[in-house]
């Protein structure tokens, strides 16, 4: 991508909000492996997984963070392109691996009938593998009826995957604990609006956003939603885990 001059401050902006994305996740790693431990035998898997998410993008993070900074230099209190690439294909990636461990993560905690739950897994991880691969093409062409066509074509298995959280794991929804209830709608707005932010992005050049502050506000807008999306999802999982450990009579917190 061409990289706009940018001041001081908004390349610092982003260079600091990508190094808080690789604390975040690392953090994060570290809690969901010791606190599995804390939940019921039967939802560590989703933990287990939770972690696998936030290792996955620390690593990603890390190589983001190092060719951002890499791809400028500081000239006159300017932060000037320096020829170095910057590397954003890294987040794409990184959705490929993680998006489909998120819905994973999302089917293991409610602990669903094995059938039930492994035609789900299924279907929603093709699901987010062709809506990733399908935007790719259309992030790098310089055309714009390129970019729609495949945008197009990546809001079909978007649109599906949304039909199955608010259709089929509506149903599972109600055969939950109450407190479970709650805590999995939240899971699923959680994910709704974290996830709402990437096709905003994408279609930033339709809306004449461009120039240095759209560079600085998508990398800042990806950033928080990663952030909320993969270690804020994976605390709300852990939540759930724990709710429905309680209500299991199997919490081995209180057995100690």
């Amino acid at each position: 991508m061409d990289l706009p001059v940018l001041s001081a401050g908004q390349f610092d902006l982003v260079y600091n909000s990508l190094s808080f994305g690789f604390a975040a996740m690392g953090a994060a790693f570290v809690f969901f492996m010791t606190a599995r431990t804390q939940v019921a035998p039967k939802y560590r898997p989703a933990l287990l997984v939770s972690a696998i998410v936030v290792l996955v993008a620390a690593y990603h993070y890390l190589r983001i963070f190092e060719s951002w900074g890499g791809a400028y230099v500081l000239e006159g209190g300017m932060a000037q392109p320096s020829g170095d690439p910057f590397n954003d294909a890294y987040r794409y990636v990184d959705w490929l691996l993680t998006v489909p461990l998120l819905l994973v993560e999302t089917v293991a905690v409610l602990a669903l009938a094995r059938e039930k739950a492994n035609s789900m897994i299924a279907r929603l991880s093709i699901a987010a593998v062709l809506m990733i691969a399908l935007g790719y093409p259309g992030e790098i062409a310089d055309s714009t009826g390129t970019r729609v066509l495949w945008g197009t074509l990546s809001s079909i298995p978007f649109v599906y995957i949304l039909w199955v959280l608010w259709g089929e794991l509506g149903q599972a929804l109600e055969r939950q604990p109450g407190q479970v209830r709650v805590l999995v709608r939240n899971l699923r707005l959680l994910l709704l609006a974290t996830w709402g932010v990437y096709p905003i992005a994408y279609m930033a050049p339709f809306l004449g956003f461009s120039g240095p502050d759209a560079v600085v506000t998508l990398q800042l807008g990806y950033t928080i939603a990663d952030v909320l999306a993969k270690a804020g999802f994976g605390l709300l999982i852990y939540a759930i885990a724990r709710e429905k450990s309680i209500a299991d009579g199997e919490d081995p917190v209180g057995a100690h």
